[in-house]
This record gives structure tokens, sequence and C-alpha cells, in this order.
């Protein structure tokens, strides 16, 4: 057994005892070597194996049974239940902002000046410029000028107060969903979406203007429901 070396120890001793269980080398019910033989086998303190051993157990891999050892009681990690519920958080965000950002759309269409599409134009644009390297909160910053700059053209003021006190929770729904997602090129992909967006909004259509941003939304949405 190679000894590990790279940082961090904790997750490399736990795919390697993953590992085992999945390969069959310790089956259902077996119990695990003691920390000190674990420690010597794999090259780590035993600190490392016992934070290796509550990371397996804490997804359901093994079990401690007091006054008897680690067993394995699972073959397969179950969910990241932080992932999961991280998820959960974003697919409740995007139903709200479906609804908030579908009508501010439609009201965009009708009541939005000069100014407004200049406004998102150049948000658009600045949103398109966003380099695919960049970090997932920089380009959500550069994606929330553009949709809040639609919001503003509403020229609803209830309307822009409550979508900038829902801002810093769909800031942080989205940042999660593509950090969760690992898509740091999929922004190049709805770029058009947006322009469809913004398009309606010119030619005062407020029925396309609605039906863009929600079929936009929901698209979004779906790709996040196929992953909870």
């Amino acid at each position: 057994m190679p000894t590990l070396r790279r940082l961090p120890l904790a997750d490399q001793a736990a795919e390697v005892m993953l590992d085992r269980v999945r390969t069959g080398t310790w089956p259902l019910d077996h119990r695990l070597p003691g920390e000190q033989a674990l420690a010597a086998e794999l090259g780590v303190g035993r600190s490392t194996v016992r934070e290796a051993i509550r990371q397996l157990a804490g997804k359901g891999v093994l079990e401690s049974r007091q006054g008897s050892g680690v067993y394995v009681v699972r073959a397969e990690a179950s969910d990241d239940w932080e992932e999961v519920l991280r998820r959960g958080e974003v697919v409740d965000v995007l139903e709200v902002r479906g609804a908030l950002e579908t009508e501010a759309a439609r009201l965009a269409a009708t009541r939005r000046t000069p100014a407004d599409l200049r406004a998102m134009t150049t948000a658009l644009a600045g949103r398109g410029e966003v380099p695919t390297t960049a970090s997932a909160q920089d380009y959500v910053d550069a994606d929330l000028v553009f949709h809040r700059a639609v919001v503003d053209a509403a020229h609803n003021a209830v309307l822009t107060d409550l979508f900038a006190t829902f801002l810093p929770r769909l800031h942080r729904a989205m940042v999660d969903m593509i950090e969760l997602d690992g898509a740091g090129e999929r922004h190049r992909h709805d770029q058009d979406a947006h322009e469809a967006i913004l398009d309606a909004v010119r030619d005062r259509d407020a029925d396309r203007a609605a039906a863009t941003s929600r079929r936009h939304l929901d698209s979004v949405h779906a790709k996040v429901v196929r992953e909870h």
C-alpha cells in the first residue's frame, strides 16, 4: 500500500478505505483493523484515521459499535447531505425567482424607458464578457446586474424592494448551484436566452418577455431538480 503524502490526508485515507469496501476487500459486517494498525498501513497518524472513519460513518458506510470496533454496514456512500440541503435551498429560491422575474419582465416590456434599455444592454454586454475562467462569484455578480436591470425597468416600487431583499439569498443560491454543478462555462450557453429577454422588452412585447423569462428560469430550475 503506497504511503499517503499529499493533503488532505484524511480525505485520501477515506477514499482508500471506501475503495476496499467497494471492491469487497472489506465486505459487509467486516470489522476494520484497529486505529493503530490502519495508521501504520496507510502511513498516517491515528488522528487522520479517526477523521477518515468519521467521514465514512457520516456517509453511512461504517458504523462504530461501542466496545466492539468499527464495521462496514454499507457498500456505497450515501448522498452528501450538505450537498442535498444546498440543492434543496437552490430549488426553493429558484421557484420564487421564477414568479418574481417573470412578472418583472412582463411589466418591463410595457414600462421600460430608453435609459432602462441602455442599462439592460450594458449589463448584458458585461455578462457576456465574463471569462469562462471566472469564479462563480464573479459570474453571478455580472448575471444579476442584468436581472436587476430588468426588475428596475418594471417601475414597480414594491417589486423592486422585494427583489432587493431577495437578492442576497438569490446570489448565494446561484453561487451554490454553479459550484455544485461545476459548470463554469454554462453562462456562455445561455447568453442567447438573456438576449431574447432583452429583445422582447425592447419590442414592448409583454407576453413574449414573460414567456421568455419563464422559459429560461424553468430550464435552470429543471436542471437543478434533475440533479437533486
